[in-house]
C-alpha cells in the first residue's frame, strides 16, 4: 500500500506542475497565441487555432488526472475506523454521566455517603434581614 501511495503522490505532483505550466502558457482570449513564442512560429506547429485547443485540452486532462489522484489519496490515506463493531451506542451505560475510556479515571467521583463528622447544611433558608435604610441626603 505504501508503494501505491508513493506512486499516486508522484503522479499528483507531476499533474499539478503540468497544470501550472499549461495555464501559464495559455494567453487570454483576446491575445494572439503566437506572440508568446516569438512571432508566428507556434501557429505553424499547431495550426491557426490549434495551439489554444491543444493547450486547453491538455490542461483539462491534467486536471482530471489531478482530481482522480487527489480522491484516491484521500480514500487510501484515511485512518482506520475507530467505531466499535456494534456501533457507538452499543455499550452505553445510562447511569454514567460521562463515558470513560478504559484505564482512565472518571470525570466525576461517585457520590459518597454523608459523613457524620461534617455538619449538615440547613434545609430551610435563613430569614432575610431588612435592608439598612439609606441615609438622607443633606438639604441645601
Amino acid at each position: 500500500m505504501s508503494v501505491l501511495l508513493t506512486v499516486l503522490l508522484i503522479v499528483q505532483v507531476i499533474s499539478a506542475l503540468t497544470i501550472i505550466v499549461l495555464v501559464l502558457l495559455q494567453q487570454g482570449k483576446g491575445a494572439d497565441m503566437g506572440s508568446a513564442f516569438g512571432g508566428g512560429s507556434a501557429g505553424s506547429l499547431f495550426g491557426a487555432a490549434g495551439a489554444a485547443n491543444f493547450l486547453s485540452r491538455t490542461t483539462k486532462w491534467a486536471a482530471v488526472v489531478f482530481f482522480i489522484t487527489t480522491a484516491a489519496l484521500a480514500y487510501l490515506g484515511r485512518p482506520a475506523s475507530s467505531v466499535p463493531e456494534g456501533g457507538v451506542m452499543e455499550n452505553h451505560n445510562p447511569d454514567q454521566t460521562v463515558p470513560t475510556v478504559p484505564g482512565s479515571t472518571p470525570a466525576t467521583p461517585p457520590a459518597a455517603a454523608p459523613d457524620a463528622s461534617v455538619p449538615a447544611v440547613p434545609a430551610t433558608p435563613a430569614p432575610q434581614q431588612n435592608a439598612p435604610a439609606q441615609p438622607e441626603t443633606p438639604k441645601k
